[in-house]
Protein backbone atom coordinates (compact mmCIF):
# COMPACT_ATOMS: atom_id res chain seq x y z
CA UNK A 1 0.00 0.00 0.00
CA UNK A 2 1.46 3.36 -1.05
CA UNK A 3 1.48 6.42 1.19
CA UNK A 4 -1.23 8.02 -0.96
CA UNK A 5 -3.36 4.87 -0.78
CA UNK A 6 -2.96 4.76 3.00
CA UNK A 7 -3.75 8.48 3.24
CA UNK A 8 -7.12 8.13 1.48
CA UNK A 9 -8.15 4.61 2.53
CA UNK A 10 -10.57 5.81 5.22
CA UNK A 11 -12.25 8.22 2.79
CA UNK A 12 -12.61 5.46 0.21
CA UNK A 13 -14.10 3.02 2.72
CA UNK A 14 -16.49 5.68 4.00
CA UNK A 15 -17.63 6.42 0.44
CA UNK A 16 -18.25 2.72 -0.25
CA UNK A 17 -20.34 2.46 2.91
CA UNK A 18 -22.31 5.52 1.83
CA UNK A 19 -23.11 3.84 -1.50
CA UNK A 20 -24.76 0.99 0.38
CA UNK A 21 -26.49 3.06 3.04
CA UNK A 22 -27.96 5.69 0.62
CA UNK A 23 -28.25 8.09 3.58
CA UNK A 24 -26.88 11.64 3.52
CA UNK A 25 -23.17 11.73 2.87
CA UNK A 26 -21.11 14.64 1.58
CA UNK A 27 -17.35 14.54 1.75
CA UNK A 28 -17.05 18.09 0.39
CA UNK A 29 -18.99 20.83 2.26
CA UNK A 30 -21.49 22.49 -0.08
CA UNK A 31 -21.59 25.96 1.46
CA UNK A 32 -18.79 28.43 0.65
CA UNK A 33 -18.23 29.34 4.28
CA UNK A 34 -15.02 31.10 5.29
CA UNK A 35 -14.59 28.86 8.35
CA UNK A 36 -14.50 25.82 6.03
CA UNK A 37 -12.60 27.10 3.01
CA UNK A 38 -10.76 30.11 4.41
CA UNK A 39 -11.58 33.79 4.78
CA UNK A 40 -9.84 34.77 1.54
CA UNK A 41 -10.88 31.76 -0.56
CA UNK A 42 -13.51 33.56 -2.61
CA UNK A 43 -11.37 36.63 -3.27
CA UNK A 44 -8.46 34.44 -4.31
CA UNK A 45 -10.68 32.33 -6.55
CA UNK A 46 -12.12 35.40 -8.22
CA UNK A 47 -8.64 36.85 -8.73
CA UNK A 48 -7.40 33.58 -10.20
CA UNK A 49 -10.29 33.53 -12.65
CA UNK A 50 -9.82 37.17 -13.63
CA UNK A 51 -6.10 36.63 -14.18
CA UNK A 52 -6.89 33.95 -16.76
CA UNK A 53 -8.90 36.23 -19.02
CA UNK A 54 -7.20 36.98 -22.29
CA UNK A 55 -4.47 34.45 -21.52
CA UNK A 56 -3.42 30.98 -22.62
CA UNK A 57 -4.41 28.14 -20.29
CA UNK A 58 -0.92 26.74 -19.85
CA UNK A 59 -1.41 24.30 -16.95
CA UNK A 60 -1.94 21.17 -19.04
CA UNK A 61 0.98 18.74 -19.39
CA UNK A 62 0.11 17.13 -22.72
CA UNK A 63 3.10 18.13 -24.81
CA UNK A 64 3.51 20.81 -27.45
CA UNK A 65 0.13 21.77 -28.97
CA UNK A 66 -0.62 22.27 -32.64
CA UNK A 67 -2.23 25.59 -31.83
CA UNK A 68 -4.42 27.50 -29.38
CA UNK A 69 -8.19 27.98 -29.49
CA UNK A 70 -11.03 29.36 -27.36
CA UNK A 71 -14.62 30.42 -27.95
CA UNK A 72 -16.05 31.10 -24.48
CA UNK A 73 -18.30 34.09 -23.74
CA UNK A 74 -19.69 35.29 -20.42
CA UNK A 75 -23.52 35.17 -20.33
CA UNK A 76 -23.31 37.87 -17.65
CA UNK A 77 -21.20 40.28 -19.67
CA UNK A 78 -21.90 38.99 -23.20
CA UNK A 79 -18.21 39.46 -23.88
CA UNK A 80 -15.51 36.88 -24.83
CA UNK A 81 -13.36 35.51 -22.02
CA UNK A 82 -10.38 35.55 -24.36
CA UNK A 83 -8.94 32.37 -22.86
CA UNK A 84 -7.29 29.96 -25.29
CA UNK A 85 -6.51 26.28 -24.76
CA UNK A 86 -3.96 23.99 -26.38
CA UNK A 87 -5.35 22.20 -29.42
CA UNK A 88 -4.32 18.67 -30.35
CA UNK A 89 -5.47 16.63 -33.31
CA UNK A 90 -7.64 13.61 -32.40
CA UNK A 91 -4.92 11.23 -33.59
CA UNK A 92 -2.43 12.84 -31.20
CA UNK A 93 -4.81 12.61 -28.24
CA UNK A 94 -5.58 8.96 -28.96
CA UNK A 95 -1.93 8.04 -29.44
CA UNK A 96 -1.02 9.74 -26.14
CA UNK A 97 -3.81 7.85 -24.38
CA UNK A 98 -2.72 4.52 -25.83
CA UNK A 99 0.86 5.09 -24.69
CA UNK A 100 -0.34 5.94 -21.17
CA UNK A 101 -2.69 2.95 -20.97
CA UNK A 102 -0.09 0.42 -19.80
CA UNK A 103 1.24 2.22 -16.70
CA UNK A 104 -2.28 3.17 -15.57
CA UNK A 105 -4.00 -0.18 -16.02
CA UNK A 106 -1.25 -2.05 -14.18
CA UNK A 107 -1.88 -0.18 -10.93
CA UNK A 108 -4.03 -1.81 -8.26
CA UNK A 109 -7.61 -0.44 -8.07
CA UNK A 110 -6.93 0.90 -4.57
CA UNK A 111 -3.90 2.85 -5.80
CA UNK A 112 -5.81 4.34 -8.75
CA UNK A 113 -8.67 5.28 -6.43
CA UNK A 114 -6.30 7.00 -3.99
CA UNK A 115 -4.58 8.98 -6.76
CA UNK A 116 -7.98 10.18 -7.99
CA UNK A 117 -9.07 11.18 -4.48
CA UNK A 118 -5.81 13.11 -4.14
CA UNK A 119 -6.77 14.94 -7.35
CA UNK A 120 -10.19 15.75 -5.90
CA UNK A 121 -8.47 17.22 -2.86
CA UNK A 122 -6.52 19.45 -5.24
CA UNK A 123 -9.76 20.37 -6.97
CA UNK A 124 -11.16 21.34 -3.56
CA UNK A 125 -8.49 24.03 -3.16
CA UNK A 126 -9.81 25.58 -6.39
CA UNK A 127 -13.57 25.36 -5.83
CA UNK A 128 -13.90 29.16 -5.82
CA UNK A 129 -11.88 29.63 -9.00
CA UNK A 130 -14.02 26.91 -10.61
CA UNK A 131 -17.16 28.70 -9.34
CA UNK A 132 -16.29 31.96 -11.07
CA UNK A 133 -15.27 30.05 -14.20
CA UNK A 134 -18.65 28.29 -14.16
CA UNK A 135 -20.55 31.54 -13.69
CA UNK A 136 -18.94 33.12 -16.71
CA UNK A 137 -19.28 30.14 -19.02
CA UNK A 138 -22.71 28.74 -18.05
CA UNK A 139 -24.63 31.68 -16.61
CA UNK A 140 -25.31 29.87 -13.35
CA UNK A 141 -25.64 32.12 -10.34
CA UNK A 142 -22.73 32.22 -7.92
CA UNK A 143 -23.98 29.78 -5.27
CA UNK A 144 -25.09 27.19 -7.82
CA UNK A 145 -21.79 27.61 -9.67
CA UNK A 146 -19.90 26.95 -6.47
CA UNK A 147 -21.99 24.00 -5.36
CA UNK A 148 -22.67 22.24 -8.67
CA UNK A 149 -19.19 22.59 -10.18
CA UNK A 150 -17.36 22.29 -6.86
CA UNK A 151 -18.43 20.13 -3.92
CA UNK A 152 -21.42 18.45 -5.59
CA UNK A 153 -19.34 17.53 -8.63
CA UNK A 154 -16.49 16.32 -6.43
CA UNK A 155 -18.90 14.15 -4.45
CA UNK A 156 -20.26 12.67 -7.69
CA UNK A 157 -16.68 11.96 -8.79
CA UNK A 158 -15.88 10.35 -5.44
CA UNK A 159 -19.06 8.28 -5.78
CA UNK A 160 -17.86 6.96 -9.16
CA UNK A 161 -14.42 6.20 -7.70
CA UNK A 162 -15.97 4.30 -4.78
CA UNK A 163 -18.29 2.33 -7.06
CA UNK A 164 -15.46 1.47 -9.45
CA UNK A 165 -13.15 0.44 -6.63
CA UNK A 166 -15.79 -1.79 -5.06
CA UNK A 167 -16.67 -3.57 -8.29
CA UNK A 168 -13.00 -4.25 -9.09
CA UNK A 169 -12.34 -5.68 -5.61
CA UNK A 170 -15.59 -7.63 -5.24
CA UNK A 171 -13.85 -10.94 -5.96
CA UNK A 172 -10.51 -12.34 -4.71
CA UNK A 173 -7.47 -11.78 -6.85
CA UNK A 174 -6.38 -15.39 -6.47
CA UNK A 175 -7.36 -18.61 -4.70
CA UNK A 176 -6.42 -22.29 -4.49
CA UNK A 177 -9.37 -24.26 -5.87
CA UNK A 178 -9.83 -27.83 -4.56
CA UNK A 179 -12.40 -30.21 -6.03
CA UNK A 180 -12.80 -33.54 -4.12
CA UNK A 181 -12.93 -36.49 -6.54
CA UNK A 182 -13.26 -39.38 -4.08
CA UNK A 183 -9.82 -40.97 -3.69
CA UNK A 184 -8.05 -37.86 -4.95
CA UNK A 185 -8.52 -34.10 -5.21
CA UNK A 186 -8.06 -31.84 -8.21
CA UNK A 187 -6.30 -28.64 -7.19
CA UNK A 188 -5.96 -25.53 -9.30
CA UNK A 189 -4.51 -22.11 -8.67
CA UNK A 190 -6.96 -19.55 -10.01
CA UNK A 191 -6.56 -15.82 -10.44
CA UNK A 192 -8.58 -13.04 -12.01
CA UNK A 193 -7.93 -9.61 -13.43
CA UNK A 194 -10.30 -6.71 -13.97
CA UNK A 195 -9.15 -5.62 -17.43
CA UNK A 196 -10.03 -2.07 -18.57
CA UNK A 197 -11.50 -1.71 -22.05
CA UNK A 198 -9.21 1.01 -23.40
CA UNK A 199 -9.32 4.66 -24.41
CA UNK A 200 -12.34 6.53 -23.00
CA UNK A 201 -13.94 9.70 -24.35
CA UNK A 202 -16.08 11.98 -22.17
CA UNK A 203 -18.16 14.58 -24.04
CA UNK A 204 -19.22 17.50 -21.85
CA UNK A 205 -22.17 19.88 -22.04
CA UNK A 206 -22.42 23.68 -21.89
CA UNK A 207 -24.63 24.05 -18.82
CA UNK A 208 -22.96 21.76 -16.26
CA UNK A 209 -19.37 21.38 -17.47
CA UNK A 210 -18.05 19.57 -14.38
CA UNK A 211 -21.08 18.01 -12.65
CA UNK A 212 -22.09 16.12 -15.79
CA UNK A 213 -18.52 15.31 -16.84
CA UNK A 214 -16.71 14.00 -13.77
CA UNK A 215 -18.86 10.89 -13.13
CA UNK A 216 -17.93 9.26 -16.44
CA UNK A 217 -14.43 10.72 -16.34
CA UNK A 218 -13.61 9.31 -12.90
CA UNK A 219 -15.50 6.05 -13.49
CA UNK A 220 -13.31 5.33 -16.52
CA UNK A 221 -10.13 6.43 -14.75
CA UNK A 222 -10.67 4.34 -11.63
CA UNK A 223 -11.29 1.26 -13.77
CA UNK A 224 -7.94 1.73 -15.50
CA UNK A 225 -8.94 3.47 -18.73
CA UNK A 226 -7.09 6.55 -20.03
CA UNK A 227 -9.54 9.40 -20.62
CA UNK A 228 -9.88 12.18 -23.18
CA UNK A 229 -12.21 14.90 -21.91
CA UNK A 230 -13.89 16.75 -24.78
CA UNK A 231 -15.67 19.79 -23.27
CA UNK A 232 -18.33 21.88 -24.94
CA UNK A 233 -16.49 24.72 -26.74
CA UNK A 234 -18.49 27.32 -24.77
CA UNK A 235 -17.72 25.83 -21.33
CA UNK A 236 -14.12 24.66 -21.12
CA UNK A 237 -12.47 26.47 -18.21
CA UNK A 238 -14.19 24.71 -15.25
CA UNK A 239 -13.31 21.20 -16.43
CA UNK A 240 -9.89 22.31 -17.71
CA UNK A 241 -9.00 23.19 -14.12
CA UNK A 242 -10.10 19.73 -12.96
CA UNK A 243 -8.08 17.99 -15.69
CA UNK A 244 -5.05 20.10 -14.72
CA UNK A 245 -5.37 18.94 -11.11
CA UNK A 246 -5.59 15.29 -12.19
CA UNK A 247 -2.50 15.68 -14.37
CA UNK A 248 -0.62 17.35 -11.53
CA UNK A 249 -1.23 14.37 -9.24
CA UNK A 250 -0.40 11.83 -11.96
CA UNK A 251 2.97 13.46 -12.58
CA UNK A 252 3.68 13.60 -8.84
CA UNK A 253 3.25 9.82 -8.76
CA UNK A 254 5.56 9.22 -11.68
CA UNK A 255 2.75 8.52 -14.12
CA UNK A 256 2.07 10.01 -17.56
CA UNK A 257 -0.08 13.13 -17.41
CA UNK A 258 -1.70 11.92 -20.64
CA UNK A 259 -3.67 9.32 -18.70
CA UNK A 260 -6.17 12.19 -18.54
CA UNK A 261 -6.19 14.72 -21.38
CA UNK A 262 -8.25 17.70 -22.40
CA UNK A 263 -9.25 17.71 -26.06
CA UNK A 264 -10.72 21.00 -27.27
CA UNK A 265 -12.12 21.98 -30.64
CA UNK A 266 -10.12 24.37 -32.76
CA UNK A 267 -12.07 27.45 -33.79
CA UNK A 268 -12.37 25.99 -37.27
CA UNK A 269 -12.24 22.26 -36.53
CA UNK A 270 -14.72 20.25 -34.45
CA UNK A 271 -13.14 17.04 -33.21
CA UNK A 272 -15.91 15.19 -31.33
CA UNK A 273 -16.95 12.92 -34.20
CA UNK A 274 -13.35 12.17 -35.15
CA UNK A 275 -12.65 11.07 -31.58
CA UNK A 276 -15.91 9.16 -31.14
CA UNK A 277 -15.44 7.21 -34.37
CA UNK A 278 -11.76 6.41 -33.78
CA UNK A 279 -11.29 2.65 -33.63
CA UNK A 280 -9.15 2.89 -30.48
CA UNK A 281 -11.86 4.70 -28.50
CA UNK A 282 -13.75 1.99 -26.62
CA UNK A 283 -15.80 3.96 -24.08
CA UNK A 284 -17.89 7.11 -24.60
CA UNK A 285 -19.78 9.21 -22.05
CA UNK A 286 -22.09 11.85 -23.49
CA UNK A 287 -24.32 14.57 -22.07
CA UNK A 288 -26.32 16.83 -24.38
CA UNK A 289 -29.04 17.00 -27.00
CA UNK A 290 -30.94 13.97 -28.23
CA UNK A 291 -30.00 14.18 -31.91
CA UNK A 292 -26.25 13.97 -31.29
CA UNK A 293 -26.87 11.56 -28.43
CA UNK A 294 -28.64 9.19 -30.79
CA UNK A 295 -25.64 9.35 -33.09
CA UNK A 296 -23.34 8.52 -30.17
CA UNK A 297 -25.55 5.57 -29.22
CA UNK A 298 -25.41 4.32 -32.81
CA UNK A 299 -21.66 3.82 -32.37
CA UNK A 300 -22.41 0.86 -30.13
CA UNK A 301 -22.73 -1.14 -33.35
CA UNK A 302 -19.00 -0.54 -33.80
CA UNK A 303 -18.25 -2.29 -30.52
CA UNK A 304 -18.07 0.84 -28.37
CA UNK A 305 -19.58 0.99 -24.89
CA UNK A 306 -21.68 4.13 -24.60
CA UNK A 307 -23.22 5.98 -21.65
CA UNK A 308 -25.66 8.80 -22.50
CA UNK A 309 -27.75 11.47 -20.85
CA UNK A 310 -29.96 13.25 -23.39
CA UNK A 311 -33.04 15.46 -23.28
CA UNK A 312 -36.35 14.57 -21.69
CA UNK A 313 -39.85 15.89 -21.09
CA UNK A 314 -40.29 16.30 -17.34
CA UNK A 315 -43.77 16.34 -15.84
CA UNK A 316 -45.56 17.58 -12.74
CA UNK A 317 -48.74 15.71 -11.72
CA UNK A 318 -51.00 17.86 -9.54
CA UNK A 319 -53.81 15.99 -7.80
CA UNK A 320 -54.16 17.01 -4.15
CA UNK A 321 -52.16 18.61 -1.36
CA UNK A 322 -52.41 20.16 2.09
CA UNK A 323 -51.10 23.63 1.23
CA UNK A 324 -51.30 24.85 -2.38
CA UNK A 325 -49.32 28.02 -1.65
CA UNK A 326 -46.33 25.97 -0.45
CA UNK A 327 -46.63 23.70 -3.48
CA UNK A 328 -46.70 26.71 -5.81
CA UNK A 329 -43.65 28.24 -4.13
CA UNK A 330 -41.69 25.02 -4.40
CA UNK A 331 -42.55 24.56 -8.08
CA UNK A 332 -41.88 28.23 -8.85
CA UNK A 333 -38.37 27.85 -7.49
CA UNK A 334 -37.90 24.60 -9.42
CA UNK A 335 -38.76 26.17 -12.79
CA UNK A 336 -36.86 29.38 -12.03
CA UNK A 337 -33.66 27.76 -10.79
CA UNK A 338 -30.98 28.54 -13.38
CA UNK A 339 -33.80 29.70 -15.66
CA UNK A 340 -34.95 26.16 -16.32
CA UNK A 341 -31.61 25.21 -17.94
CA UNK A 342 -31.42 21.93 -16.05
CA UNK A 343 -32.14 18.46 -17.38
CA UNK A 344 -34.29 17.87 -14.30
CA UNK A 345 -36.34 21.09 -14.54
CA UNK A 346 -40.12 20.56 -14.71
CA UNK A 347 -41.92 21.57 -17.91
CA UNK A 348 -45.39 20.00 -18.23
CA UNK A 349 -47.83 20.71 -15.39
CA UNK A 350 -50.78 18.30 -15.61
CA UNK A 351 -53.80 19.76 -13.81
CA UNK A 352 -57.27 18.11 -13.72
CA UNK A 353 -60.06 20.18 -15.29
CA UNK A 354 -62.05 20.06 -12.05
CA UNK A 355 -59.06 21.41 -10.11
CA UNK A 356 -56.83 20.28 -7.27
CA UNK A 357 -58.07 19.07 -3.89
CA UNK A 358 -56.61 21.08 -1.02
CA UNK A 359 -57.65 19.58 2.27
CA UNK A 360 -61.40 19.11 1.98
CA UNK A 361 -61.87 21.85 -0.63
CA UNK A 362 -61.54 21.70 -4.42
CA UNK A 363 -59.53 24.57 -5.89
CA UNK A 364 -60.62 25.21 -9.51
CA UNK A 365 -58.17 24.70 -12.37
CA UNK A 366 -58.03 28.44 -13.16
CA UNK A 367 -57.13 29.29 -9.58
CA UNK A 368 -54.41 26.63 -9.51
CA UNK A 369 -52.86 28.16 -12.63
CA UNK A 370 -52.99 31.62 -11.09
CA UNK A 371 -51.36 30.35 -7.89
CA UNK A 372 -48.46 28.99 -9.93
CA UNK A 373 -48.25 32.15 -12.03
CA UNK A 374 -48.26 34.34 -8.94
CA UNK A 375 -45.49 32.36 -7.28
CA UNK A 376 -43.29 32.44 -10.37
CA UNK A 377 -43.93 36.13 -10.97
CA UNK A 378 -43.24 36.95 -7.34
CA UNK A 379 -39.86 35.26 -7.51
CA UNK A 380 -38.89 36.67 -10.92
CA UNK A 381 -39.66 40.24 -9.83
CA UNK A 382 -37.97 39.97 -6.43
CA UNK A 383 -34.88 42.17 -6.85
CA UNK A 384 -32.98 40.41 -4.07
CA UNK A 385 -33.77 36.80 -4.97
CA UNK A 386 -34.25 36.72 -8.75
CA UNK A 387 -30.63 37.29 -9.93
CA UNK A 388 -29.36 34.64 -7.50
CA UNK A 389 -31.97 32.07 -8.54
CA UNK A 390 -32.42 32.60 -12.28
CA UNK A 391 -28.82 33.44 -13.16
CA UNK A 392 -28.27 34.11 -16.87
CA UNK A 393 -29.10 32.34 -20.13
CA UNK A 394 -26.13 30.30 -21.36
CA UNK A 395 -27.06 30.06 -25.03
CA UNK A 396 -28.80 32.79 -27.06
CA UNK A 397 -30.75 29.98 -28.77
CA UNK A 398 -32.52 29.32 -25.47
CA UNK A 399 -33.79 32.89 -25.32
CA UNK A 400 -34.81 32.69 -28.97
CA UNK A 401 -36.80 29.55 -28.20
CA UNK A 402 -38.74 31.39 -25.51
CA UNK A 403 -39.45 34.30 -27.84
CA UNK A 404 -40.53 32.04 -30.71
CA UNK A 405 -42.92 30.14 -28.45
CA UNK A 406 -44.67 33.41 -27.57
CA UNK A 407 -45.61 33.76 -31.24
CA UNK A 408 -47.36 30.39 -31.58
CA UNK A 409 -50.75 31.52 -30.35
CA UNK A 410 -50.92 29.49 -27.14
CA UNK A 411 -52.98 30.86 -24.23
CA UNK A 412 -50.40 32.86 -22.32
CA UNK A 413 -50.85 32.87 -18.56
CA UNK A 414 -47.49 34.56 -17.92
CA UNK A 415 -45.24 36.34 -20.40
CA UNK A 416 -41.45 36.13 -20.18
CA UNK A 417 -39.41 39.20 -19.36
CA UNK A 418 -35.95 40.45 -18.45
CA UNK A 419 -34.54 39.83 -14.97
CA UNK A 420 -32.61 42.81 -13.66
CA UNK A 421 -29.16 41.99 -12.33
CA UNK A 422 -27.61 45.02 -10.60
CA UNK A 423 -24.12 43.47 -10.67
CA UNK A 424 -24.20 42.61 -14.37
CA UNK A 425 -26.29 45.11 -16.30
CA UNK A 426 -25.62 43.38 -19.62
CA UNK A 427 -26.57 39.89 -18.44
CA UNK A 428 -28.59 37.76 -20.86
CA UNK A 429 -31.68 36.98 -18.75
CA UNK A 430 -35.20 35.67 -19.20
CA UNK A 431 -37.92 35.01 -16.64
CA UNK A 432 -40.23 31.97 -17.00
CA UNK A 433 -43.23 32.05 -19.32
CA UNK A 434 -46.37 29.98 -18.69
CA UNK A 435 -48.72 28.70 -21.39
CA UNK A 436 -52.00 26.78 -21.18
CA UNK A 437 -52.80 23.80 -23.39
CA UNK A 438 -55.37 21.02 -23.46
CA UNK A 439 -54.58 17.33 -23.12
CA UNK A 440 -55.54 16.91 -26.78
CA UNK A 441 -52.62 19.18 -27.82
CA UNK A 442 -50.13 16.38 -27.25
CA UNK A 443 -47.96 17.26 -30.25
CA UNK A 444 -47.30 20.67 -28.67
CA UNK A 445 -46.09 19.38 -25.28
CA UNK A 446 -44.31 16.16 -26.29
CA UNK A 447 -40.84 17.64 -26.73
CA UNK A 448 -38.36 19.28 -24.40
CA UNK A 449 -38.55 23.09 -24.54
CA UNK A 450 -35.23 23.75 -22.86
CA UNK A 451 -35.21 26.90 -20.77
CA UNK A 452 -37.65 28.92 -18.62
CA UNK A 453 -40.86 27.53 -20.13
CA UNK A 454 -43.88 26.12 -18.27
CA UNK A 455 -46.90 24.43 -19.84
CA UNK A 456 -50.15 23.99 -17.92
CA UNK A 457 -52.02 21.05 -19.46
CA UNK A 458 -55.69 20.61 -18.57
CA UNK A 459 -56.60 16.93 -18.23
CA UNK A 460 -59.85 15.03 -17.71
CA UNK A 461 -58.65 13.74 -14.33
CA UNK A 462 -55.51 12.63 -12.50
CA UNK A 463 -55.59 9.22 -14.16
CA UNK A 464 -55.22 10.93 -17.54
CA UNK A 465 -52.42 13.10 -16.11
CA UNK A 466 -50.56 9.96 -15.04
CA UNK A 467 -51.15 8.27 -18.38
CA UNK A 468 -49.83 11.26 -20.33
CA UNK A 469 -46.79 11.76 -18.10
CA UNK A 470 -45.88 8.07 -18.42
CA UNK A 471 -46.45 8.05 -22.19
CA UNK A 472 -44.20 11.07 -22.66
CA UNK A 473 -41.48 9.45 -20.57
CA UNK A 474 -41.65 6.19 -22.51
CA UNK A 475 -41.80 7.81 -25.93
CA UNK A 476 -39.63 10.90 -25.50
CA UNK A 477 -37.75 10.37 -22.25
CA UNK A 478 -37.92 12.01 -18.83
CA UNK A 479 -35.33 12.49 -16.11
CA UNK A 480 -37.56 13.77 -13.31
CA UNK A 481 -41.20 13.84 -12.30
CA UNK A 482 -42.89 15.73 -9.47
CA UNK A 483 -46.21 14.54 -8.10
CA UNK A 484 -48.56 15.99 -5.51
CA UNK A 485 -51.23 13.76 -4.04
CA UNK A 486 -52.59 12.88 -0.61
CA UNK A 487 -54.29 9.77 -2.00
CA UNK A 488 -52.25 6.63 -1.29
CA UNK A 489 -53.85 4.66 -4.12
CA UNK A 490 -53.01 7.38 -6.63
CA UNK A 491 -49.50 7.59 -5.23
CA UNK A 492 -49.05 3.89 -5.89
CA UNK A 493 -50.49 4.26 -9.39
CA UNK A 494 -47.98 7.05 -10.11
CA UNK A 495 -45.11 4.96 -8.71
CA UNK A 496 -46.15 1.96 -10.77
CA UNK A 497 -46.65 3.76 -14.08
CA UNK A 498 -43.65 6.09 -13.84
CA UNK A 499 -41.34 3.28 -12.72
CA UNK A 500 -42.38 1.28 -15.79
CA UNK A 501 -41.50 4.42 -17.76
CA UNK A 502 -38.06 4.50 -16.10
CA UNK A 503 -38.63 7.84 -14.37
CA UNK A 504 -37.82 8.86 -10.80
CA UNK A 505 -40.63 10.62 -8.90
CA UNK A 506 -40.46 13.23 -6.14
CA UNK A 507 -43.68 13.32 -4.09
CA UNK A 508 -45.15 16.28 -2.25
CA UNK A 509 -42.05 18.49 -2.04
CA UNK A 510 -42.82 21.80 -0.33
CA UNK A 511 -39.72 22.73 1.63
CA UNK A 512 -36.06 23.26 0.80
CA UNK A 513 -35.71 20.21 -1.47
CA UNK A 514 -36.63 20.53 -5.14
CA UNK A 515 -37.31 18.12 -7.98
CA UNK A 516 -34.22 19.47 -9.81
CA UNK A 517 -31.79 18.27 -7.18
CA UNK A 518 -30.03 14.91 -7.01
CA UNK A 519 -27.80 13.94 -4.11
CA UNK A 520 -24.60 11.97 -4.61
CA UNK A 521 -24.42 8.62 -2.81
CA UNK A 522 -28.22 8.52 -2.56
CA UNK A 523 -30.06 9.49 -5.77
CA UNK A 524 -29.43 7.73 -9.06
CA UNK A 525 -29.25 10.35 -11.80
CA UNK A 526 -31.15 9.24 -14.91
CA UNK A 527 -32.36 5.63 -14.91
CA UNK A 528 -31.31 4.44 -18.34
CA UNK A 529 -34.87 3.13 -18.66
CA UNK A 530 -36.27 5.60 -21.20
CA UNK A 531 -35.06 7.65 -24.21
CA UNK A 532 -33.63 10.40 -21.97
CA UNK A 533 -30.50 8.31 -21.54
CA UNK A 534 -29.16 4.77 -21.52
CA UNK A 535 -27.15 5.03 -18.30
CA UNK A 536 -27.52 5.98 -14.65
CA UNK A 537 -24.83 7.35 -12.43
CA UNK A 538 -23.78 5.95 -10.25
CA UNK A 539 -25.21 2.43 -10.29
CA UNK A 540 -23.03 -0.71 -10.64
CA UNK A 541 -23.59 -0.95 -14.41
CA UNK A 542 -22.08 2.53 -14.80
CA UNK A 543 -18.70 1.12 -13.81
CA UNK A 544 -19.03 -2.61 -14.58
CA UNK A 545 -19.22 -2.01 -18.32
CA UNK A 546 -15.87 -0.20 -18.29
CA UNK A 547 -13.83 -3.37 -17.65
CA UNK A 548 -14.05 -7.14 -18.10
CA UNK A 549 -13.14 -10.00 -15.80
CA UNK A 550 -10.53 -12.37 -17.18
CA UNK A 551 -9.54 -15.57 -15.34
CA UNK A 552 -6.39 -17.71 -15.28
CA UNK A 553 -5.91 -21.19 -13.88
CA UNK A 554 -3.24 -23.86 -13.67
CA UNK A 555 -2.59 -27.01 -11.64
CA UNK A 556 -1.54 -26.27 -8.08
Amino acid sequence: MTDTTRKHQATLEQAVQALHGRTFFAHYPENPQPDVYGADADAQGRAAYEARRGQQFAELQQGEPQGWAGQEDSPYEQQPLGITYPFYAPETLVRNAQEAFGPWRKLKPADRAAILIEALEGMKTRFFEIAHATMHTTGQAYLMSFQASGPHAADRALEAVAAGYEEQTRFPEEIRWDKPMGKYTISLNKSWRAVPKGVALVIGCATFPTWNTVPGMFASLVTGNPVIVKPHPKAILPIAIVVAEVQKVLLAHGLPATICQLGVDADDRLITKELAEHSAVKLIDYTGGTEFGNYIESLQSQGKTVFTEKTGVNSVILDSCDDLDKVAQNLAFSVSLYSGQMCTAPQNFFIPAQGVKVGDALVPYEEVVQKLVGAVQGLATNPKAAPHVLGAIQNPATQQRVEQLSQRGYRNALAHGKVDNPQYQNARTCSPSFYELDATDKEHFSQELFGPIMLAIKTKDTHESIRLAAELAREHGAISCAAYTTDEQLKEEIKDQMSLAGTAVSFNLTGGIYVNQNAAFSDFHVTGGNPAGNASFTNPEFVLKRFTWVGFREPA
